[in-house]
């Protein structure tokens, strides 16, 4: 798998990989502006795998949060299972990375936006949220929050590198990393780095319609191809509650069953689903732990079910 997920930016669909002998060799190498830098650099294993699997052998449980699609929750959903997981056990240390790297929202989620990351000997020290809830965003890095990342791929790759070999997380529980919808470079970097780290396995987060559901397939497929257990998927915004009446009704109509029928069909566990709660939405927002503000919304109660499903799921593994 390693020459397959080494493949740089906008590598021919051939590509050897970038650890190939015949990376920059091969007659599919002809025209890739990346030729010259491949054919002379050195080959072998990354050495950062090795580094990450030093760096996470205290920690436990190393969960992908994947999403197909954009704007079905992802970065909000991971927010709240490790608020739920922290608060489920005081004993349990709980930690979230951040490796969308255009688009962080972790800081502004776990409302610690204005928090700077020191550094010591020991490597990059989180923010801690919590006295058991930690959190690693390039967002802490940003001169301002409005900075935009405009980066090539082995740029971010190499972010990700860091983040993973370069936290002193301690001992932790649960690691949740935070990714970019698709199957792109950032998840080829992560896999290619926790490759010999036990990753745990992926949760991936969807929303009921179909469009949605569509590319929640290519995420299942991913996984399955680069052999990433799938711990579950979980259904975010299956219906809307009112703020006024707390009744509830569907925004997205799950026209062919939803996440759970999809589910069934492809042979995935299905964790839960999650109601769309503007009062949750605000509280995200206005970077407040809505598990103290509005204890009494139905999110919560369902994050319950989900992190139960979710543990028993982990210590299968």
């Amino acid at each position: 798998m390693a020459s397959e997920v080494a493949r740089p930016e906008n590598a021919p669909q051939h590509c050897p990989g970038t650890e190939s002998e015949e990376a920059g060799k091969a007659s599919a190498c002809a025209g890739c502006p990346n030729q010259q830098i491949c054919s002379t650099a050195p080959k072998g294993p990354d050495p950062g795998i090795a580094l990450v699997k030093d760096r996470l052998e205290a920690v436990q449980y190393k969960i992908l949060i994947l999403s197909g699609k954009g704007g079905v929750g992802k970065s909000t959903v991971t927010g709240l299972l490790s608020r739920a997981l922290a608060k489920s056990d005081s004993e349990k240390n709980v930690a979230v990375l951040d490796i969308d790297i255009c688009g962080p929202s972790q800081p502004r989620v776990m409302g610690v936006v204005d928090e700077q990351v020191h550094q010591s000997g020991s490597g990059w020290s989180p923010v801690y949220v919590d006295d058991n809830l930690s959190v690693m965003s390039i967002g802490f890095l940003l001169g301002s929050p409005d900075d935009a990342i405009i980066w090539r791929g082995p740029k971010k790759n190499g972010m990700i590198k860091q983040f993973l070999s370069e936290v002193d997380w301690g001992k932790l529980d649960y690691l949740l990393i935070d990714t970019p919808p698709g199957t792109s470079d950032e998840h080829l970097s992560a896999v290619t780095y926790l490759s010999q780290a036990n990753l745990t396995g992926a949760v991936i987060v969807t929303t009921p319609q179909e469009v949605a559901l569509l590319d929640v397939r290519k995420e299942i497929d991913f996984c399955r191809k680069t052999k990433i257990n799938i711990l579950g998927v979980v259904e975010n915004m299956s219906e809307f509650i009112c703020p006024c009446c707390q009744k509830s009704s569907q925004i997205f109509k799950a026209n062919t069953g939803g996440a759970e029928k999809m589910c069934q069909d492809l042979n995935v566990p299905f964790l839960g689903s999650l109601p769309l709660d503007p009062k949750v939405a605000k509280s995200c927002d206005n970077a407040n732990d809505c598990f103290e503000e509005i204890s009494d919304s139905p999110v919560l109660t369902a994050l319950e079910n989900i992190v139960k499903n979710l543990t028993a799921k982990c210590n299968e593994k």
